[in-house]
């Protein structure tokens, strides 16, 4: 049997990983800048998390949630008292796209409205709740049999109030940062007035927190910058550094009814130990306020080196636009310099490293990227 050939693959096997390091199957060693689509957050084989799902493997492994599972519960409680959201409710699955599709769900069952506005540029995973990336703001799409998406230009919250205005929306979904749309940063004020324009019109707001929460913003959650709470929180990627499992944050407003949900895989045995032990390592060794000071390191000096047109980003989320195609950068950067990085179209490189990266990483980073540059 083939594999389904959809996406182009690097002819590099990885076979070891530690920390912000990986190694191929020849013996060479690269830097790992991108963490598997910012997957990695508290970095390759770190002992502590292989000890908790190793532990938790030797116990039982898997069991479905037909049964009591103490470890989701654990993770509900050092979920909320990491992030802030105590009151919130934790509905736990397998992975980002799930999670918006539930998220969604949740909110046309909340008000019985039908219609989602989204952005432009934005990615909400590739099931049916996937959002395209497009520029018409008026492409109107299927999200699933009842569902559409209107898509609205980022920043303008008086496009977004015609739409709500119209009665008939039933959320607004929008990610922490674009991460597939190349980096792209909501301001603070319209994610202020996004909130105060969900609460007048009666419509949920949505944070798509899968790639830029966790931590990797500097925040537990990108959109605490803004000082707001959306409704529902939507994660997934790092909360399990690299075990699948994905989840969603939801306000006191709604209230759960037997059957509304459900899932087969969703917050089992083994997924749970490997989230607690993220947390855990989170907590300990500081990795937030470590890639707050890392992440603003490695922006300050990216702004003084030429030819990027401009540097985006919060924390260890970050992207370098340029004004051609960075096919050939990124490419030498893993061929000859041996660093992994994402790209975002055709101009933007992606930097999404474990929240581990220390300065001398960046610093490492920063040497094989200008000798590509000035090459």
């Amino acid at each position: 049997m083939k594999l389904f050939d959809v996406y182009p693959l690097f002819n590099i096997e990885i076979v070891k990983g530690k920390g912000c390091h990986v190694w191929d199957a020849e013996g060479t060693e690269y830097l790992d800048l991108y963490g598997g689509h910012a997957v990695i957050s508290v970095g390759h084989t770190h002992p502590v998390y292989v000890q908790a799902i190793t532990d938790q493997l030797n116990k039982l492994g898997f069991y479905s949630n037909s049964v009591i599972n103490s470890l989701q519960q654990t993770l509900a409680d050092k979920l909320g008292k990491a992030s802030g959201y105590e009151d919130y409710a934790l509905f736990l699955i397998n992975s980002g796209a799930e999670a918006n599709e539930n998220a969604l769900k949740l909110a046309s069952f909340h008000n019985g409205k039908k219609r989602v506005v989204a952005f432009q540029h934005a990615f909400h995973g590739r099931t049916s709740a996937a959002v395209r990336v497009t520029d018409n703001p008026k492409i109107i799409a299927p999200v699933n049999e009842d569902l559409a998406v209107t898509y609205l230009p980022l920043n303008n919250a008086a496009l977004v109030e015609a739409e709500l205005m119209k009665g008939d929306v039933s959320s607004v979904i929008i990610e922490g940062i674009l991460g597939v749309g190349g980096i792209q940063l909501p301001t603070d004020e319209f994610m202020k007035e996004l909130r105060e324009l969900c609460t007048k019109y009666e419509v949920c707001l949505i944070l798509d927190e899968i790639q830029s929460g966790y931590g990797r913003s500097g925040k537990f959650f990108a959109h605490q910058y803004a000082d707001i709470r959306p409704d529902l929180i939507t994660v997934a990627k790092g909360i399990g550094n690299g075990f699948p499992i994905g989840g969603v944050l939801i306000s006191p407003m709604f209230k759960p009814v037997y059957g509304m949900l459900g899932t087969t895989f969703g917050g089992n045995h083994l997924a749970c130990a490997a989230a607690i032990a993220v947390l855990e390592i989170m907590e300990d060794e500081k990795l937030i306020a470590n890639a707050a000071e890392v992440g603003d390191y490695l922006m300050q000096e990216l702004n003084k080196l030429p030819g990027i047109k401009e540097v985006r980003g919060r924390g260890l989320m970050i992207g370098m636009e340029f004004e051609h195609s960075i096919k050939e950068i990124r490419n030498k950067l893993l061929f000859e310099e041996k660093v992994f990085t994402g790209v975002a179209g055709t101009n933007t490189i992606r930097l999404l490293p474990p929240l581990s990266l220390t300065k001398a990483e960046a610093a490492d980073f920063l040497d094989r990227f200008k000798k590509i540059i000035h090459s």
